[in-house]
């Protein structure tokens, strides 16, 4: 087809211009070139300097030979080669007979390519610095003569602006996506920390905030100490946010509630295709704290084969993404909890000794609720204020004159938590101006006086702690009807990880029985 001198160029920079989508805007563009030029298919290639290797970004037209864009490299051509250069189009590379070729070839039968093609290679510079490639090709051989060279030629820098302009495109866009990411997950941190304060800092807790003080503006890893529900969690968030690292994330990890076969993803992150269902690539919670604090909670559930990762962390201060091989350097803080006896743990072999060494650097420990009584007006009036609010409460009902010396007089075993709990109860249950707390307190001392009676008869054998864990296990597995995990299941009721009930049931010989339903 004859055309105007100009028409070729203008014609084919409109429709390599008309979409920021680049696989959109080759396409156009072939759709017009093919007119003139015998071109089958059209691919677009970035040149990767650091590997000297070229990367497939987009193809249009008959592309079902093509290795999968983004995820098979090639070698780059040798554009120094004299055999390539020709005079006025030394950016060109024809090759109307692959098999007559042998660099080409040998390139060709590693991507499992057909070599019955003709194809014309151009070299992609922007600024005299090379940037990528573009080819055509047309199934037979021998297809392209030197008319089509000089045509095709006139495209070189458009089409190496489209490249580049798609590049920062999709760099833009995947920063777009990083930063929703982001966004997303730090706004539910934000959401779960709102309203938490150190109730008691000047009183039952004023040793522990001395501690923090000491320890907030260094770097050193801390190991958090103490019953469930003291508040241990609160004691983490504020040496984060007393440190050089408040304007940094604050990433929570509990490491209980993660499933074993997930656990490495989560903290470590994956690449694309790393195991079935990993779509694309994700960063791990360590790589989310990255110029932050990451706070591992219930670290005495931490798996065996994890902890010795962990321990890398700590000492090399760098990750690899599951399925990845490149090190990835953290700039991170640990801060670490338990209610468990570590050491005891270190002891029996369920804990690695050299990481509680790693992680006993600064231990604190956060006392239990029984101990600091003290702190118990405070915490209350803190929850009424907090409850009331969180249930919309449009009246709210007040303490009775003698309430804070009962609640002062309760032992609390399950420390903040309970207390916490036992107010929104309260809230919800009254019904008239004032909290109706003496049934609840009633109900609470009656259920553990029964539960405590049963193990206090001084006339039967003191049964071992083995015995008891065992029979308070039956009795979850019991009303679960024999169902571990899940809503309703014994894992839920005893406040365990299923994995850790699972190994306490075979520690003690429990057997895995699911009951009929009656």
């Amino acid at each position: 087809m004859s055309l105007p001198p100009d028409s070729f160029f203008r014609e084919s920079v409109l429709r390599i211009c008309s979409s920021l989508d680049i696989d959109k805007a080759l396409d156009r563009c072939l759709e017009y070139v093919k007119q003139f030029i015998p071109a089958d298919s059209m691919h677009l290639s970035v040149y990767l300097p650091d590997v000297q290797m070229l990367e497939f970004v987009a193809a249009a037209g008959n592309t079902g030979d093509k290795p999968n864009l983004g995820a098979i490299s090639v070698p780059a051509i040798d554009w120094e080669a004299p055999e390539n250069q020709r005079p006025g189009m030394t950016s060109l590379h024809m090759v109307n007979n692959p098999h007559n070729e042998p660099e080409t070839k040998n390139i060709l039968n590693q991507l499992e390519m057909s070599l019955d093609f003709s194809a014309m290679i151009m070299r992609l510079s922007l600024e005299q610095s090379y940037i990528g490639e573009v080819a055509v090709k047309s199934l037979g051989i021998n297809r392209f003569t030197e008319d089509h060279a000089r045509l095709f030629v006139q495209l070189r820098e458009p089409l190496a602006i489209a490249l580049a302009n798609a590049l920062k495109h999709m760099e833009v866009v995947r920063l777009n996506e990083l930063l929703a990411d982001e966004s997303r997950y730090f706004q539910q941190q934000i959401r779960a920390r709102e309203g938490e304060e150190v109730i008691g800092a000047d009183f039952g807790l004023k040793g522990v905030m001395q501690q923090v003080q000491q320890v907030a503006s260094l770097d050193n890893p801390v190991l958090l100490l103490g019953e469930t529900g003291s508040g241990k969690g609160i004691i983490a968030d504020t040496i984060h946010k007393l440190s050089n690292r408040s304007q940094g994330p604050m990433i929570t990890v509990n490491c209980g509630a993660i499933p074993d076969a997930l656990l490495e993803s989560e903290l470590f992150g994956h690449e694309k295709g790393a195991f079935t269902g990993a779509e694309k690539q994700k960063r791990g919670r360590f790589e989310r704290g990255q110029g932050g604090t990451v706070f591992l909670d219930e670290i005495g559930e931490l798996p065996f084969q994890s902890q010795v990762k962990l321990l890398h962390v700590l000492q090399h201060k760098q990750i690899e993404r599951v399925g990845g091989s490149q090190s990835i350097p953290l700039d991170i803080r640990i801060i670490a909890a338990t209610n468990r006896d570590l050491a005891a743990m270190v002891r029996a072999g369920d804990f690695r000794e050299d990481l509680w060494y790693r992680l006993n650097v600064f231990p604190v420990m956060v006392p239990p609720l029984r101990q600091r009584k003290e702190d118990i007006p405070a915490l209350v009036h803190h929850f009424l204020h907090r409850k009331a609010a969180d249930l919309k409460l449009a009246n709210r009902p007040k303490l009775p004159p003698d309430a804070l010396d009962k609640l002062m007089a309760h032992t609390w075993p399950g420390n903040v938590r309970e207390l916490e709990n036992f107010i929104e109860r309260a809230l919800i249950q009254s019904t008239n101006s004032e909290l109706d707390i003496d049934s609840l307190i009633t109900s609470i001392a009656s259920t553990r006086t029964k539960h405590t009676a049963s193990l206090e008869d001084e006339s039967a054998p003191f049964p071992t702690l083995d015995a008891v864990c065992a029979e308070h296990i039956r009795r979850a597995l019991n009303r679960s009807r024999g169902k571990i995990s899940g809503p309703g299941g014994a894992a839920e009721l005893l406040d365990l990880h299923p994995n850790t009930l699972r190994q306490r049931m075979d520690k003690l010989g429990i057997p895995y029985k699911r009951r009929k339903q009656s």
